[in-house]
This record gives C-alpha cells, structure tokens and sequence, in this order.
C-alpha cells in the first residue's frame, strides 16, 4: 500500500510535461504544451498538458487526468504500478506499507468514530429540541441547510452524556472516543465527558475526506469561543486546513486559493460561489499548511480582518507562503467588515472586485508603513526598514526578492545593497527564512524585535523572569491581565513560555489546564506541567511579578541601547546627539530597576 502523502510527494514533484513528452512530442505555447493525442492517434496538436494544474486534456476526444492517469492509460499499467514508475522517474523512494495484507488501517476506528459522532452532531442540529438555539443562530447568520450540509454541520448539546451513549451504543469503546478527542477526563472529575458542549460543529476533514476532528464555536457568550479538536492519531492542526480536501481541485483550476480566518468565512465565500476557499484550524498557518497550499496553487489572496491582530497574521501568512515560492496578494474590506459580513451584503462579485484590486503582500505592508508615518525620520525608518527585511528574507523566488529590495530602497531611501546585505547577513546566520513571530506593521505600536537587536541582543538571562511570570500566571489568572498591560506573547524569548502566555490569552481566564494542553504544541504542554508541578516555587505572588517585569524592561533597555549603538554609526551630528541622551536615559533608568529589585 502506498501511503497518500506518498503519493502526493510523487505528484508535486514530477514534472506532468517532461514525463509525457517522454510519449509525445510537445511544443511550448504560453505557459502550457501542446502535441498530438496519443490516444486518439491524432495528428492536430489538439492535447494539452498543464505543468501549472499538473493535468493534460484533449479537446477532440477529452482525454483528461494526471500523470499517473496518463502512465495508467498509455502503458496499461494499474494505478500502483503507475504511481511506482513516475516516482522511479523523478528519483523518490516509496515507503509502503503491508496495512492491506496485514489488516485494517490503525486509524480506521478513529475515522469511524468521528463519522459516528458528525452523524449525532447533525441529528441534534436538525431533528432535536435541543438544537433549536442552533437552528435560530444559524437563520441569524443566513446559513440555510443546503449550505450547512455542504459542510456536514452539526450542533453539541449541553448534555455532556448524550454523545457517548449514543458512541457506546453503536460498539466505540471509551479509549479510542478519548483518544479521537471526544470525550475528555478533567483532573477534578471522575467522569468522562463530552469536549463539546452547546457549540455549532464544523467537521475537520483530510484531503481523502474523511473525519478527523472537529471545530466548535459557542452560540452564546463565553470563553473560549472556537475550541477544536486536540491532536489525535489522525488530528494534526498544523498539517490540515478547513475545506481543502474540496478547495483543492478548484485551487488547481484556476491557479489561485484565497486562506481566510474562519470557519464562517470559508462557508460564506463557498455559498457565493468562490470555491478553493481554506482556512487554518485556529492557529497561526504553519510551514506544514503553507506546503500544502503550494502543492495546489501558485498563487494566495489573504483575506484576513484588518484590524491590528489580523493585519499581524496576514504577515505572518504572508512570509510563510513566499517561503514557498507562491505570489501572495492582500485582500482589503472596508472598515467594519470581514469575509462573512461583506459577501452576504454585496456578493460574490464585490469578492471578486476585491481580488483584482488586491496589493503584493509587500506593497501592503509599504502601504500601512507610510500612512503611518514610518518613514518620517531617522528612527521610524530604522523601524521600518526591521518591519520589511522579514519579508526580503521570506521570499524564495529571487526575481520577486530583487523588486521587494528595490521597492523598498525606494521608498526608505536607503541604497539597495545596504538593504541587500542586511537581508543576507541573517540567513548566513542561520535565521529562518520566515520567523516564528513576526511583528504587523501596524501603525499602532512600535516592532518589538529589529534585525540589529537580533545581533546585538545582550546577554541577559531572560528565561527565569518569563518562567516566573508564566508560573504567575498559571497559578493565578489574575495576573495574566496585568502582565499583559506591559508586555504580550512576542516579549517572550522561550518558544515554550511564549505558546503558554498566547493560549492563556486566547482561551481566557475559565479555561481549564485540560483545554489549555488540548491547544498546545507537546513541548508547551510539557513546560507548563513543569510549572504547574512546583506550585510552592512562588513564595510571595505580588513581587515575584513585580521583578519579573522589571527584569523585562531591563532586558526590553538594553536591548534598545544595543540598537542605538548601531545606529549612531550612520547618524548626523544632531541626530547623534539625540541617541546618545537616549541612550544615556536608558542607563539610568536601568540602575534604577536593579535598585528598586535589591529593597528588601
């Protein structure tokens, strides 16, 4: 048995024309191939293969599929044979399996479990008093049944025993509805219960189609208001994306995927007709989602609210999907709209209108930058310039990346090769092409992390403040709205502590260390167990945080001096002089923190 990734790895990788120009003599026209059709023996160049949809096509006797269609049909081979001979062609190696002489799938009682709990979610959407608040939510928001059936929707009751006795019924065992992430034990309960409650349900489907998880967002006020599925045998966040197992086919027919925020957004462009719609699980796109766009598309319209946190994953989307070599396009609503309000009002034609009036994601970013006043002076600049080098270094296609280093010598008026070997210097370091965590240019706050500091940065022990302050946190929710009135998420330097603080953010104060873990990465999980295990390290709560976050801005200062240092270098007399005072505040105002830490 060939594995699907296997198969799709095989796929993505030949190249459809140099394999079936190996049969029939093709000649370029635009970006596709033309030659004679071998199967009807024709003599007119009226086949088409193209590389860009990886299809070929007749126009006389509509011959048409992929290369291992063609290898199949023109050499009699079965599917598997065809598949091994194209990945022969192109140099990979297959790993098969023996899963169909051995026995089933191991993940087969996972899919099924989930089809059985889809079917119980849709029954109690749609034939049950107790899906009527559902029903009524959904008239709300113009979703009728063609549409929510489209996408399987369903609805959880806030009977936390109903799922189960209905999955116990038809033979589930408790373990693998545990396992698949249906049902959940709290640490202060004995019993088990269902994870969803009083939540309209989206299924999560692989690109095969089949179940493997769920999203679930509350009908009434609440926290958290989405909550998905936690990782399971057959549930992977980062490597899965709402709808593409049905987006993937129109992404491929007209070159193009448009990635929204949610849920209702990918339902409401669907409705109108726009079809390769996607959107992450509730997370930031990982690298793992990206490939997998890249493997349909060649292109990507971020569709993403406008508003500071949106504009940050818009960016953030951005560099991960130039990482892959893919055109990336930014779609702008008007103020006070989102995918889902602005289609319904106006259609998919406005959609459409939008996307042809789209921006690179790079001229976006110059865009908000100069409303915002970035390239005014000499330190705006400096931050600017830290705001657009991300994307520089993000962009894998190297004609795309000499117009991003023109456009942006232009507009900050530094020389395009000073640009080029600040964007250089971090790669031959070993930075990521697109950082974890990069900052939006918004014009509302300041980048937190320039290029210069990353070099600079001095060594400070800045783990022990952020693990205290996470242990603070953890220990009592109090704290975490207080922290974050001096430092968010990105303040964090430990990947781990960082995903801690984001999730606490994200799901709210209510949300119990179960749901907390359900959201986090492994390593997260683990560094929070950690905390939560030396409860007593916290000895006095009110000035463990206090220090903590002195040690932060401590570190935040010298940071900066660090930065001020490498701008003196370039400065003129005056813009010099202002530097060093700052600088020279800075220093004080360090002694000061250390002075107020050493009271007893």
């Amino acid at each position: 048995m060939i594995p699907d990734a296997e198969v799709e790895r095989v796929r993505e990788t030949a190249d459809i024309a140099s394999i079936i120009g190996e049969y029939v003599e093709l000649r370029r026209m635009g970006a596709d191939f033309r030659g004679p059709c071998p199967f009807h023996q024709g003599t007119h160049r009226n086949f088409s293969v193209s590389p860009r949809k990886g299809m070929y096509y007749c126009f006389v006797c509509h011959e048409s599929g992929d290369v291992f269609t063609f290898i199949q049909k023109r050499l009699g081979m079965d599917w598997p044979d065809a598949v091994r001979l194209v990945a022969g062609k192109v140099g990979i190696e297959l790993h098969e399996t023996r899963a169909r002489q051995d026995g089933p799938d191991p993940r087969t009682p996972y899919w099924e479990a989930n089809a059985a709990a889809a079917e119980y979610f849709r029954h109690v959407l749609w034939e049950d008093d107790a899906g009527k608040p559902a029903r009524a939510y959904l008239a709300q928001r113009a979703v009728d049944k063609a549409l929510a059936d489209r996408f399987g929707m369903g609805f959880a009751p806030r009977d936390p025993g109903g799922l189960r006795a209905r999955l116990t019924a038809l033979g589930i065992p408790d373990e693998t509805l545990v396992e698949a992430g249906l049902l959940v034990r709290r640490p202060d309960e004995a019993e088990l219960r269902a994870r969803f409650r009083q939540r309209l349900i989206f299924p999560i489907l692989d690109l095969g189609g089949k179940p493997v998880g769920f999203g679930g967002r509350l009908i009434a006020p609440g926290e958290p208001k989405y909550l998905n599925t936690g990782e399971s045998p057959v549930y992977s966040k980062g490597s899965l994306l709402y709808n593409l197992h049905q987006a993937r086919l129109a992404a491929r027919r007209e070159e193009r995927i448009f990635l929204v925020e949610g849920y209702f957004d990918v339902l409401r462009l669907v409705g109108a007709g726009v079809e390769p719609v996607v959107a992450p699980l509730g997370t930031a796109l990982t690298e793992g989602q990206a490939q997998l766009l890249k493997r349909y598309a060649s292109s990507a319209f971020l569709l993403y609210d406008s508003d500071k946190a949106g504009l940050k994953a818009t960016f953030r989307a951005g560099d991960m999907l130039l990482a892959q070599g893919m055109s990336v396009r930014v779609i702008t609503l008007p103020e006070g709209d989102d995918p889902d309000t602005y289609v319904r009002k106006h259609g998919r034609e406005a959609i459409e209108r939008a996307a042809a009036a789209s921006l690179d994601v790079f001229e976006r970013k110059i865009q908000i930058l100069e409303r915002g006043g970035w390239f005014a002076d000499l330190h705006k600049r400096r931050k600017a310039i830290d705001h657009l080098l991300p994307t520089i270094r993000a962009c894998a296609d190297a004609v795309t990346r000499e117009i991003y280093l023109a456009r942006a010598a232009e507009v900050s008026g530094v020389d395009r090769e000073v640009l080029q070997r600040e964007a250089d210097s971090m790669r031959k370091r070993g930075a990521p092409a697109a950082p974890p965590e990069p900052a939006a240019p918004a014009v509302e706050s300041p980048a937190p992390q320039p290029a210069s500091r990353a070099r600079r940065r001095p060594k400070v022990v800045a783990e022990p403040a952020e693990r205290e302050l996470v242990r603070a946190m953890l220990s009592d929710r109090g704290v975490v709205e207080r922290v974050t009135e001096r430092c968010g998420p990105d303040s964090f330097q430990v990947p781990e502590l960082r995903e801690i603080f984001a999730t606490l953010l994200s799901l709210g104060s209510e949300a119990s260390v179960d749901e907390l873990a359900h959201e986090m990465s492994e390593p997260a999980v683990q560094a929070m167990q950690e905390l939560l295990d030396t409860p007593d390290a916290i000895q006095h709560l009110q000035r463990t945080v206090d220090d903590s976050l002195s040690r932060l801005d401590q570190r935040r200062l010298e940071e900066r001096n660090a930065e001020i240092m490498s701008l003196v270098a370039t400065a003129t007399g005056g813009e010099k002089d202002a530097l060093l005072l700052e600088k020279e505040r800075n220093r004080r105002e360090i002694g000061q923190l250390r002075a107020l830490r050493e009271q007893p």
